[in-house]
């Protein structure tokens, strides 16, 4: 993965950032792409939105380090503003380069279960973007036949301004992880 040319996006980016985790976890977790801490690091989830998520997964009893955590797209897409580079959101077309990447991972976990994070993920997994909010809470099958459980990324939830429609968003990704860990127990 270190070499990967598959897409354009490999020009700009740090480094291609694998997924981490136990090879034979019950649970992957995916999300869309690396961040900026991310890119840097080599490791995913370990900015702001994976910060929140350790968070939420802690009171909903899912331990991180059960799962494999990984993202739908290996590279980190921005755009530069002067010293800061702002996330821009992965294209279709990029989505589908990495589904290489994601799929093998897949088929080396054989996790029982996949919580997809946010739209990306959603799209990476089952081939279909739209409607997270109408589709969060609900499980879809990838093309291997796993289960996927679909919910928000923690970074929807970072850019939530309302106080209410925030708890509320955070309540609902807190339950979801939670019915993970039951589908799991």
């Amino acid at each position: 993965i270190a070499a990967c040319t598959r897409c354009p996006l490999h020009c700009n980016a740090t480094q291609a950032v694998p997924g981490e985790g136990p090879m034979d976890a019950d649970l992957m977790i995916v999300g869309e792409q690396p961040g900026d801490q991310e890119d840097l690091s080599g490791r995913p989830f370990v900015g702001p939105a994976g910060q929140l998520f350790d968070q939420i997964a802690g009171q909903a009893g899912l331990e991180r380090g059960k799962a494999f955590l990984t993202n739908a797209v290996k590279h980190f897409k921005f755009t530069p503003r002067g010293k800061r580079r702002l996330h821009q959101r992965p294209n279709a077309s990029e989505i589908r380069h990495c589904r290489w990447w994601l799929d093998a991972e897949i088929a080396q976990v054989r996790p029982k279960l996949v919580l997809a994070m946010g739209a990306t993920a959603a799209e990476g997994l089952t081939g279909r973007r739209g409607a997270i909010l109408s589709r969060r809470g609900k499980i879809e099958e990838t093309p291997s036949g796993t289960p996927a459980l679909l919910t928000l990324h923690p970074s929807y939830l970072l850019r939530l301004t309302d106080p209410h429609a925030k708890a509320d968003a955070t309540a609902q990704f807190r339950d979801d992880l939670s019915a993970a860990v039951r589908l799991l127990a």
